[in-house]
């Protein structure tokens, strides 16, 4: 529903008048190739890949970074609560119940062979590799900042103190706490070319924003690689920290939905003989709502209990979310144009609407799919950029659309002095254009946010950056609902004829009941809908009676 979470500059698009901006040519035979594309894709994709590591960080045969005077690597960072110890456990139950960690599991450091041939094959440890363990409030206490050095490795001229040792990462650990920085190390021996590190668990008692990273110091063992995997948990479940709070959030929006579309069903069925096509198209998106909210609860609480995300549920949740934004965006261009108010059918257009459509969609699956089927700290900030931009692209053709459309709906509308048309379309407008200037007052919130935090020390409100877009586009879809709500009066927003007006489709059927709007019996309904609408009380309780009067002329 809302195109504006990727736009910047869209205050210059209200009044736009001029001819459709994107424009796109008709090839019926290009859906059909870009659908078969698609669904081959993801059919092949469900066959190679199981499950996609999230709170289980996978690590296999990666290099080291330098870093001043050390080489590192970067094993994972999440946001983890204070382990709450709900009871003394006993032997037979599970040792980490209601308990935060950080546990290594099979981690392996495999060194270069020039590296193990420089080694004394007398000497005991040839090699060391740290594993640091840090908040990021505390991470001035890595590195010799406070020895007034930018090093972050033990020189001998640092060690002449005793505050450091040669060959080790400096920590700077004050005497007086004990939840800052760990340190685990693990020795190469002699000329093994490989080292494990020891199964260990690190329970964590402080709540925050914690960073992992393997390091070493030594210039021989420059070219070693790691293997392996860490497992990060919260007491309550493997969701990341600032993810924690969008499952209660889906589960909300879900029964969100659920009201939502029990009421917009009572309606539709009473008044089932006057609904008209748009109706259907309202439906479809409630529908496609419901579907996406629930399914990334039920992702969600997957990855709660699991540590992982697996391709099937985690697949159908990121395809229901294109799907449910590309018809919701189509939703908003048809009604903008009118259809079924002031044309009867989209024409000419209809095909480049369906291409608008099917890119969008393209576009937003593929963005969607990288960002939840890749490890949560792996999608860089450059692979982003290249998938964001045809999305930010496509998203500039709709708004400029859709504005450019209900420019021109408004301008017929006012022509013809269809009072109540003219009137619902003003207070869809407005709801829209408030719509826009709260996205771009959250845009530049948003990006002050990430800007002012870097390294993720606010994760525990990040989750409401993404909520509020959801939010919003469930807002607006109810807006549209109260707008067009089925009723017993369908003539004041279904299409009739006006004199001098050009359409390809003179008839067409728009009411479920099989009823035509179109020719003399169309006319006549708008003549009386145009008288009503002028009275002063504003009430339509004779417009049966005025019909079958008309019938009977």
């Amino acid at each position: 529903m809302i195109m504006m979470k990727n736009m910047y500059n869209t205050n210059t698009m209200m009044g736009h008048r001029g001819s459709v901006p994107c424009d796109f040519n008709s090839n019926p035979k290009g859906f059909k190739v870009t659908i078969f594309i698609v669904g081959l894709i993801l059919h092949l994709s469900s066959h190679f890949i199981v499950q996609v590591g999230a709170s289980i960080h996978e690590y296999q045969n990666e290099p080291f970074s330098r870093r001043s005077n050390s080489l590192f690597f970067h094993g994972g960072s999440e946001g983890l609560y204070a382990s709450r110890v709900r009871h003394i456990p006993s032997p037979q139950d599970k040792p980490f119940i209601g308990k935060s960690f950080i546990r290594f599991e099979s981690i392996t450091f495999q060194r270069t062979a020039e590296s193990v041939e420089k080694q004394n094959e007398m000497q005991q440890r040839t090699g060391l590799v740290e594993a640091i363990i840090i908040r990021v409030k505390d991470r001035t206490k890595i590195g010799g900042s406070y020895l007034n050095s930018e090093a972050i490795c033990c020189t001998p001229d640092l060690a002449k103190d005793g505050s450091c040792k040669v060959g080790e990462v400096i920590i700077h650990q004050e005497p007086d706490k004990l939840d800052g920085p760990t340190r685990i190390q693990t020795f190469f021996e002699g000329k093994n070319r490989e080292t494990k590190m020891a199964l260990e668990t690190i329970e964590i008692n402080s709540t925050g924003m914690y960073y992992l990273y393997f390091m070493f110091c030594d210039p021989e063992l420059v070219g070693t690689l790691i293997s392996g995997r860490t497992v990060w948990k919260n007491p309550d479940g493997y969701l990341p920290g600032k993810m924690t709070p969008l499952m209660t959030f889906f589960g909300l929006m879900s029964l969100a939905y659920i009201v939502l579309g029990l009421l917009w069903f009572i309606r539709f069925v009473r008044y089932w003989k006057n609904v008209i096509q748009l109706h259907y198209h309202i439906t479809a998106v409630i529908g496609l709502g419901m579907c996406e909210m629930a399914l990334w609860y039920f992702e969600y609480a997957n990855f709660n209990s699991t540590g992982s995300r697996p391709m099937g549920i985690t697949v159908w949740a990121v395809s229901f979310s294109a799907i449910k934004k590309t018809f919701s965006r189509l939703l908003l261009l048809v009604v903008s144009m009118g259809y079924g108010v002031v044309r009867p059918t989209l024409g000419n257009i209809t095909s480049k609407i369906l291409l608008l459509g099917v890119s969008y969609f393209v576009a937003s699956e593929a963005l969607e799919l990288v960002e939840h089927l890749g490890n949560i700290n792996d999608f860089s900030g450059k692979t982003r950029l290249f998938l964001v931009l045809p999305v930010v692209l496509l998203d500039a053709c709709f708004i400029l659309w859709i504005f450019s459309s209900l420019s021109k709906t408004l301008e017929k509308l006012q022509i013809r002095r269809s009072v109540a048309k003219l009137e619902l379309y003003r207070k869809f407008t407005n709801s829209l254009a408030i719509s826009v200037l709260l996205s771009v007052a959250w845009i530049g919130y948003e990006l002050y946010f990430n800007a002012s935090d870097p390294l993720s020390g606010l994760w525990r409100s990040a989750w409401i950056i993404p909520a509020f877009w959801t939010c919003l586009a469930f807002i607006l879809l109810v807006v549209i609902c109260v707008l067009w709500d089925p009723s017993h009066n369908p003539t004041r927003y279904a299409y009739s004829e006006e004199t001098g007006e050009d359409f390809e489709d003179e008839a067409i059927s728009l009411t479920g009941g099989g009823i035509m709007v179109a020719g003399d019996l169309a006319t006549k309904l708008e003549r009386k809908e145009r008288k009503v609408s002028i009275a002063a009380d504003h009430h339509v309780f004779g417009l049966g009676e005025d019909l079958e009067e008309d019938k009977r002329e």
